[in-house]
């Protein structure tokens, strides 16, 4: 993959458009990373056109059901019961990933969430 892909590929809009990189582009950057990682989609995909984005398309469908996005791979019985840890990854992806910088989260809070989702999910075991 070419440096310029790349940072298309996981830049936020404020990084496109004047260049500029700061705390709340690698915020963006590292909900993206969630978003992929649960997903196993790439905002590149062809799906993802026109007003669809990943970031849209999770938003949409978490609504009805986190499973609608979760990627297969990752189900199995014992996941199946985590619905409430994977939709707080799921929204926590969604707040770092908002156009406007102003709007997300900082990394701060992005690990106080992480830390309670983990003990989220082993508390249910």
């Amino acid at each position: 993959m070419n440096q310029q892909l790349l940072i298309c590929y996981f830049s936020c809009i404020e990084y496109g458009m004047e260049g500029l990189v700061s705390p709340e582009s690698d915020v963006y950057s590292f909900g993206i990373l969630l978003l992929e990682t649960f997903t196993r989609k790439k905002p590149t995909e062809e799906i993802f056109c026109g007003e669809i984005n990943l970031r849209s398309w999770v938003l949409e469908a978490t609504q009805r059901s986190v499973f609608e996005v979760v990627d297969e791979n990752l189900i199995n019985e014992h996941l199946y019961t985590k619905q409430e840890p994977l939709a707080s990854i799921f929204n926590l992806a969604i707040d770092c990933t908002f156009d406007s910088p102003s709007l997300r989260i900082n990394m701060d809070e992005t690990l106080v969430r992480l830390s309670k989702i983990q003990k989220n999910f082993l508390a249910n075991d």
